[in-house]
């Protein structure tokens, strides 16, 4: 085997007797380092791409959040906070009621979603650097306040500062609908806007509201409920072990769930399209390596007179087929490296520098160039694809060894 390698390494260096041997040996190989390359840099943008999603998301998710397994509301949501406040590493348990209802301010109405949190909840999330226009406020000493998402806020004309109210209209949970009142089959009440709020995510910026929960909680009949409750952890805590106490003293009755599993659609959405562009580069790959099988077989022939000349110095067949299986080996691995390097490189660039930006209008991007995130399970997840595909390059060489060997010997 050394032997093999040895020989294998020098003409892999080599100049080759004829010109087209050289040139389609350098571009087997640069198909190899560009392939390994785009790769690299694909799945760092996906991952990019993940990780501004889960940093947007968390502006307003809890980091743990506890859900009903039946039904939309938690019953007697005050004992199961006392019972999670207990937990360890639990710092803050919160109730929230959520559900939608019809908004109203002077001639425009649209459907919303009002979610009811308690006073403060603006320091229990990140939405305080997301705010446009106002001040997070749930209520004073004068009235009650609602803070409105970019979304609510274009469509009802609404803004902070407006003497109007944005009316709230909600369909009775419970009683049967009386025909001659069907203003009576509603619950309404009226919030004066603080404030207007972005995150550029657009199930939280289209018509989603912040009113107090005790509104929240009489305008969809939740009076001792919860649609969820929401979990702050200590600093110190670690999230598996108390989600792990939580399911085990909440029971089946109840889901938890962190921020990924929170948004798992989304999430679950960019892995795919991650994989799925993985595995059409890897095919990609695949067809680069016939380029490789070209070159070893074009090489082959060249070294004819050199594989005689091994055989009456005394190698064996399997040591001469091991130089050429060696050498498949020898170009896929240089490639990887020479690949990966590079696309190392050229994702540092694009962190660093920001090379290429992203298309449309600047102000109206989240981010202007293309995200990058390197991760190393990712890069071995390469190395692995290009060493399948350099084992896929020495069975074919072997095969192709196997048939030549014998008429070399003529």
């Amino acid at each position: 085997m050394r032997f093999s390698l040895k020989i294998a390494a020098r003409y892999l260096v080599a100049k080759k007797t004829h010109s087209a041997v050289n040139i389609i040996s350098i571009i087997s190989m640069c198909g190899v380092v560009v392939t390994t390359a785009a790769l690299v840099c694909v799945l760092s943008v996906f991952n990019g791409f993940a990780s501004l999603i889960g940093s947007k998301l968390s502006m307003l998710d809890p980091q743990i959040a506890i859900s009903a397994t039946e039904g939309k509301v938690i019953e007697h949501a005050d004992s199961l906070i006392s019972v999670v406040r207990g937990i360890d590493g639990v710092k803050i348990a919160i109730p929230t009621v959520e559900d939608h209802c019809l908004a109203l301010f002077g001639d425009y109405q649209m459907p919303v979603r009002v979610k009811g949190v308690p006073q403060g909840y603006d320091t229990l999330t990140n939405i305080t650097p997301a705010i446009l226009e106002g001040e997070f406020m749930l209520d004073d000493s004068v009235s009650r306040y609602g803070v409105l998402s970019i979304g609510a806020a274009l469509q009802l004309r609404a803004r902070p500062g407006f003497i109007g109210q944005v009316r709230l209209f909600a369909p009775q949970r419970r009683g049967a609908v009386n025909l001659a009142n069907p203003m009576g089959a509603f619950r309404a009440d009226s919030v004066f806007v603080a404030a207007v709020y972005q995150i550029e995510q657009s199930d939280y910026d289209r018509d989603l509201m912040f009113v107090p929960l005790d509104m929240a909680q009489f305008l969809f009949d939740c009076d001792d409920e919860a649609t969820t409750v929401e979990v702050t952890l200590q600093p110190a805590a670690d999230e598996q072990a108390v989600m792990q106490a939580l399911a085990a003293t909440l029971g089946d009755g109840y889901i938890v769930k962190n921020r990924l599993m929170q948004q798992a659609a989304s999430f679950r959405m960019v892995n795919i399209e991650k994989w799925v562009t993985f595995l059409l580069l890897g095919f990609i790959m695949v067809i680069a390596t016939f380029n490789v099988i070209s070159t070893l077989s074009l090489l082959i022939i060249e070294k004819d007179e050199s594989i005689r000349t091994f055989r009456y110095l005394g190698a064996t067949d399997k040591q001469i087929s091991g130089i050429f299986v060696a050498e498949g080996w020898l170009i896929s691995l240089t490639g990887a490296v020479l690949g990966v390097s590079l696309g190392l490189l050229l994702c540092w660039l694009q962190q660093e520098f920001g090379l290429i930006a992203l298309q449309g209008n600047g102000d109206n991007l989240i981010v202007r160039t293309y995200p990058v995130e390197i991760q190393l399970a990712d890069v071995a997840i390469v190395f692995a694809l290009v060493a399948a595909v350099g084992l896929l390059t020495s069975l074919v060489t072997s095969a192709i060894m196997r048939r030549r060997l014998p008429s070399s010997r003529q």
